[in-house]
């Protein structure tokens, strides 16, 4: 990050989760989607319901039995746990959105290019779509 600042996307997801199976299966193997993370952001898979404590920006995030769920999973996800979620933060790992639910690579094609080519500083996301259309 320090010597080349990217975006980051966070699949967040469960070891039981259906869904996240057939997102990492049909989506994240699509070409267009996989050169577009490539290009524009650093790749990070969260369990949600990992056990290894992770720093991050020097804070310290632990699994929590109370929540069965990871606290940094739950600060991502601001407690809506629902899986899959991807989550888009920029260079300085500061939110920019948290996306909730399956996507298709054509969907997740156009997330990925409204971040990653920085269309979300010039435009709302529902001129984007319609620009895009």
């Amino acid at each position: 990050m320090k010597t080349e600042p990217r975006k980051v996307i966070v699949d967040v997801y469960t070891d039981w989760c259906g869904w996240c199976k057939k997102m990492d299966k049909d989506t994240f193997t699509d070409p267009t989607v996989a050169a577009l993370i490539n290009k524009h952001f650093y790749a990070v898979k969260l369990d949600a319901e990992g056990k290894k404590p992770i720093t991050v920006k020097g804070q310290t995030f632990n699994f929590k039995p109370e929540y069965k769920s990871h606290e940094l999973a739950v600060a991502l996800l601001n407690g809506q746990m629902s899986f899959p979620t991807t989550v888009y933060l920029d260079e300085q790992l500061n939110m920019l959105s948290p996306v909730p639910g399956y996507l298709d690579a054509k969907n997740m094609t156009q997330i990925l290019k409204y971040f990653g080519e920085d269309n979300h500083r010039k435009m709302t996301w529902q001129e984007f779509e319609k620009q895009t259309k």
